[in-house]
């Protein structure tokens, strides 16, 4: 069984960046695909960025080139550093983990989840 906290989520003008940390405990992080997905009010759960146990990193469209996707498996973590944020990236940040790398955006190919931290970009 493996446990996800989210944590750095937070208010931001728009153009300014937040650091979101994903910290896993019952087991190690290093076999495990991890992908963060964000849901805004009243829309379904999307994808935004994952990174496989090899270190190959996946983004959707709108955040390439803003968002970065790093892990530190020695201290089971994974970071999500978002650069020039929009007020369209307002969401509930999640951070999840699966086994393999295949599908991996899509949220129900996923094991494990935190419980959401909440990123809000004014404008």
């Amino acid at each position: 069984q493996v446990q996800l906290v989210e944590s750095g989520g937070g208010l931001v003008q728009a153009g300014g960046s937040l650091r979101l940390s994903c910290a896993a405990s019952g087991h190690t992080f290093s076999s495990y695909t991890v992908g963060w997905f964000r849901q805004a009010l009243g829309k379904e759960r999307e994808f935004v960025s994952a990174i496989s146990w090899r270190g190959n990193t996946y983004y959707t469209d709108s955040v390439e080139g803003r968002f970065t996707i790093s892990r530190d498996d020695a201290k089971n973590t994974v970071n999500l550093q978002m650069n020039s944020l929009k007020p369209e990236d307002t969401a509930v940040y999640y951070c999840a983990a699966k086994t393999g790398s295949s599908y991996y955006t899509s949220p129900g190919t996923y094991d494990y989840w935190g419980q959401g931290t909440q990123v809000t970009v004014s404008s």
